[in-house]
């Protein structure tokens, strides 16, 4: 769905308009409560231009607890628009306008969603009077909307009603621009704090605000067009803004030499991640220091010592050692290699003197820090140990046992990203519709391959185990997560 609509937001006078916003709604998870009311409060600053209020049918029920607090029945909402009825409106309304909401995350959390559905990007300039008001009234026990109303005396005719919180909101609001100094912290607020003498050159606030606010991975270029910095964010726009509010070596350097900003939307925060690896890779971007390193010169092997415990040794990661040793994993640096078998080391109380971080032939530096369980020391059996050290030989892999198809969110509601690991490594992505999931061959021919390097297995490896997903085999067809 396409909406095109003048921009509103300024009045004949060059005041700022705000659009001040409050729903209710069915639960708290915009990704799977409804929207039942929406009241909208137009405000220039000075006096209030217009209203909008309506229910709206949720398609789906209201929860007991949620009709108690707000009075919001089945029968009320029966027979009132549907979202999509009321959807331009909303757009006509919000254009050029700050959003405004108390807890504004929420209500525009849910409006983005809603638009989601209908294959529309809202996106919006928002100004958060939670924020705001912790700001301009520092000290006070609660800054929840009720909390507000009691402190500053507001008459409220219906709590949790649309509207009627709206229309507190607008209040509120008020009361926060009639400061002076409240008045510049809102105005910082809605710039994402970004001091407009902070920007490079040639970059504009209106090109920050125009930035989505989606998951996937941006470019900042220099003046000749080079690509000198690739990252990647849940919500570009948001990250993008931090840089330039960034007062580090880095943030300097960023600011120094970055002319224009591109992106690319992924959808999938692990897709964003693939793609930012692959791209600092390909492009050796100045300003990035990690992921860079194209070479993996160094590795972690895996072998049984005569006692036989499992040990674990950092080697230079020759053809040779790839073909006589357990190579398990791969990495561009020595320290990034000590570091990671390190980590793991203390993660799973392993012993020092097992994986030759301090190698020794007694009792390891860790068994006496009590940070080994004491395999060096004959106090744990190998098979014991070995419980332990099969563990840590998972958590270091960058080699994958099995082959299989990783599905993850799109771009759209109706699209799913894919992510195709096929002889032991990752091979590359690509989106295909929902409805063709179960179809693994159109799944994997909408895979784009990509050339691939060990570190990827990892970034797989953490975002499944931190996140999930769902992991199809490619052998058997059958989900296998």
């Amino acid at each position: 769905m396409s909406f095109r609509v003048r921009r509103s937001g300024e009045s004949v006078m060059g005041k700022q308009e705000y659009a001040i916003v409050d729903i209710e709604t069915t639960g708290s998870r915009a990704s799977r409560a409804r929207i039942t009311e929406i009241g909208i409060v137009i405000f220039d600053g000075e006096k209030v231009t217009e209203t909008f209020e309506t229910l709206l049918n949720p398609e789906q029920y209201i929860p007991a607890g949620i009709v108690e607090l707000t009075g919001i029945t089945q029968e009320m909402v029966k027979g009132q628009p549907k979202f999509y009825e009321v959807a331009r409106r909303i757009v006509e309304l919000t254009e050029g306008r700050i959003f405004v909401a108390h807890n504004a995350k929420f209500d525009y959390g849910f409006l983005r969603e809603e638009f989601g559905r209908l294959g529309y990007t809202f996106s919006r300039r928002q100004l958060c009077t939670v924020r705001l008001t912790r700001k301009c009234f520092p000290g006070l026990k609660s800054y929840s909307l009720g909390k507000l109303i009691q402190h500053f005396g507001f008459h409220v005719e219906a709590r949790h009603r649309a509207l009627a919180d709206a229309q507190a909101t607008t209040e509120l609001l008020q009361l926060c621009l009639a400061g002076e100094d409240c008045a510049k912290e809102a105005k910082r607020l809605i710039n994402y704090g970004i001091k407009e003498t902070r920007l490079p050159k040639q970059i504009k606030l209106e090109q920050i605000t125009e930035l989505p606010e989606e998951t996937g991975v941006y470019y900042f270029h220099d003046a000749n067009g080079d690509v000198v910095y690739v990252g990647k964010s849940t919500n570009i726009r948001k990250r993008i803004a931090q840089h330039f509010n960034d007062h580090t070596s880095k943030g300097s350097r960023i600011a120094e030499k970055v002319a224009d900003i591109t992106f690319e939307v992924t959808g999938s925060e692990l897709v964003a991640l693939l793609l930012e690896s692959e791209e600092i890779k390909r492009l050796q971007p100045r300003i990035n220091q990690a992921q860079r390193g194209k070479r993996f010169n160094y590795a972690i092997h895996s072998y049984l010592n005569e006692q036989g415990f499992r040990c674990f040794d950092v080697v230079r990661n020759t053809a040779q050692a790839r073909k006589e040793l357990d190579i398990i994993s791969e990495y561009p640096g020595l320290s990034r290699a000590k570091g990671r078998l390190n980590f793991v080391r203390q993660h799973l109380e392993l012993c020092s003197a097992f994986t030759n971080i301090y190698p020794s032939r007694g009792a390891c530096f860790h068994y006496h820090l009590k940070q080994c369980r004491g395999g060096c020391a004959g106090e744990e059996s190998p098979e014991e140990y070995n419980l332990r050290a099969e563990e840590a030989r998972l958590h270091l892999r960058n080699v994958f046992d099995d082959d299989f198809l990783l599905f993850d969110v799109g771009r759209t509601h109706d699209e799913a990203s894919v992510i195709l690991v096929e002889d032991g490594k990752y091979q590359g992505f690509g989106y295909i519709d929902k409805e063709h999931c179960t179809n693994i061959n159109m799944a994997i021919d909408s895979v784009k391959r990509s050339v691939t390097y060990p570190d990827t297995a990892r970034i797989i490896q953490r975002y499944v185990s931190e996140k999930g997903g769902k992991m199809v085999s490619l052998a058997t067809g059958k989900v296998v997560r």
